[in-house]
């Protein structure tokens, strides 16, 4: 593969941090209306609705035969959740998963975090994923290896006790939501792809309390963990510039 093709033009960045702001600002207004007694599926229009009417247009609505806006995933569902009428319970862990494409270009953002109050081991669960995003991130350097990157979020996951979930990926996102290269959360420093500048990534912590291995439910879309252990999930798109890396979609 000629990796030249993995790079973005300076015009197809600014059209992505607009992507990117446009997604952040809608995960936004999701994010203020999780709590107990509310329907996935309304948090789901209303990420909608925050999309369409800043410009842009739902990324995972590209994915062939995904019809909604967001990816919810309530405990021990990890990735692909569809919002229903399901309603959430306080204690409850869900993570948001959501796209926003803008002028043809892809975003890519996911969070997960409570609902009410929880336990203080399951809020440990989550500070280890944020902080092992966080930590990866560092590594989207010019210069680095995809091994540099996976081997962080390995260690940050496993030193607390938990398992990646070997058979999920971050990855590149521009035209396509899901481009090469792929990011696994698992591997060693210095190996992989090099990375250059104005590549664009979905860097992501997939992970589980438990084994980290998964199965598919029979909507034929969620992904959960095969012993219902607590799945998580947290994700940002960064670009690599000569002055380190520069998240696309900041948290608001």
């Amino acid at each position: 593969m000629n990796q030249k093709k993995l790079t973005k033009t300076g015009k197809e960045i600014n059209i992505m941090k607009q992507a990117g702001k446009i997604c952040a600002e809608a995960l936004a207004e999701v994010r203020k209306n999780i709590k107990p007694g509310i329907p996935c599926i309304e948090l789901d229009k209303i990420a909608e609705k925050e999309i369409l009417k800043r410009g842009a247009s739902p990324s995972f609505k590209t994915v062939d035969d995904y019809k909604w806006t967001i990816c919810a995933t309530i405990n021990d569902q990890v990735v692909h959740g569809i919002p229903t009428e399901k309603k959430l319970k306080k204690g409850d862990i869900i993570g948001i998963d959501i796209g926003a494409m803008y002028e043809g270009y892809h975003s890519d953002l996911a969070i997960s975090e409570a609902v009410g109050k929880i336990s203080t081991e399951n809020k440990k669960f989550l500070e280890v994923g944020k902080s092992t995003l966080v930590k990866a991130i560092s590594k989207a350097q010019i210069g680095n290896r995809i091994g540099d990157i996976s081997s962080i979020i390995q260690s940050g996951v496993e030193k607390a006790g938990y398992s990646v979930v070997k058979s999920l990926t971050g990855h590149g996102v521009g035209k396509e939501l899901h481009e090469e290269p792929m990011i696994p959360g698992f591997g060693k420093k210095g190996t992989g792809m090099k990375l250059e500048k104005n590549m664009v990534l979905a860097i992501e912590v997939i992970y589980a309390k438990g084994s980290g291995e998964v199965r598919i439910e029979d909507d034929g879309w969620t992904i959960s963990s095969k012993d219902h252990s607590l799945g998580g999930l947290f994700e940002q798109t960064v670009q690599l510039t000569k002055n380190g890396p520069v998240i696309l979609t900041p948290y608001l």
